[in-house]
């Protein structure tokens, strides 16, 4: 039987990998992105026919309960939710804006909240299922200038713990994955963004001094990432949930 599943942010970076990774073994993918140019270029790569491509602004009203609609229309069922589409923005502390809070706030955390309520309702039926919600180490940070993404992350992993607490008598299983720093379109921007806050013009500099925080001395990749999330999709253990694995080099340490 193929497993059907629904990648967020799938149209790059992790998002990308993790659906590739799970159309490489055989399940059906519903990949959403609120950029359908790029949603497709990740169907396309697939080059398998599992791949749907999906365009949706996940902080418009009602979308994330209709992208889990949409996703069991197309799949006829769903047995696996990736929410990975996030949000970030680097911005001195005393000059934060509403505005980034409000987009960070319901992307990075009210879209995770209902898709894990909307998928935990559907899978409930079913009774199997497994959501896995990618977090940051930055939830566990004091990050003045990043504050919005560090708040919202916190809030991912309160929504796993409670998702995962809702719905174990059902068979679902709830679990999150926290990379760390990747070489993604979002880390670069971001990055740049810090930098400039921070009034740091050379940026390569910059980016060695956060690498050289990591214990191990490096970054992750997105392929590595999407392989972790992957197992806890297909392959982790049925009494394994509420859980968060740390695949950040040892910069979530703590």
């Amino acid at each position: 039987m193929i497993a059907a599943a629904l990648v967020t942010g799938a149209g790059g970076g992790l998002g990308r990998a993790v659906t590739l990774a799970l159309a490489k073994r055989g399940c059906a993918v519903v990949a959403l992105d609120i950029n359908g140019t790029a949603a497709q270029e990740t169907a396309d790569e697939a080059g398998s026919g599992l791949v749907t491509p999906l365009t949706m602004d996940l902080t418009a009203p009602g979308a994330p309960e209709l992208a889990v609609v949409e996703a069991i229309a197309a799949s006829g069922g769903l047995d696996i939710v990736v929410n990975n589409a996030g949000f970030g923005i680097g911005e001195a502390f005393l000059e934060m804006t509403e505005a980034s809070w409000d987009r960070t706030l319901a992307l990075n955390l009210k879209a995770v909240a209902l898709i894990c309520a909307a998928a935990g309702r559907h899978m409930k039926e079913k009774g199997t299922g497994r959501i896995v919600n990618v977090t940051s180490p930055a939830s566990r940070m004091a990050l003045p200038n990043y504050l919005a993404y560090a708040a919202s992350k916190a809030g991912v992993d309160s929504v796993t713990r409670a998702a995962a607490v809702a719905l174990a008598p059902f068979g679902v299983r709830v679990n999150s994955i926290a990379p760390g720093m990747m070489d993604t379109a979002m880390q670069r921007i971001t990055e740049r963004q810090l930098a400039a806050v921070e009034g740091r013009t050379d940026t390569a500099a910059f980016l060695a001094e956060r690498t050289a925080r990591i214990p191990i001395g490096r970054r992750t990749d997105v392929d590595t990432v999407a392989n972790m999330i992957v197992w806890l999709a297909l392959d982790a253990p049925d009494d394994m949930t509420a859980e968060r694995l740390n695949v950040s080099g040892g910069l979530d340490r703590d």
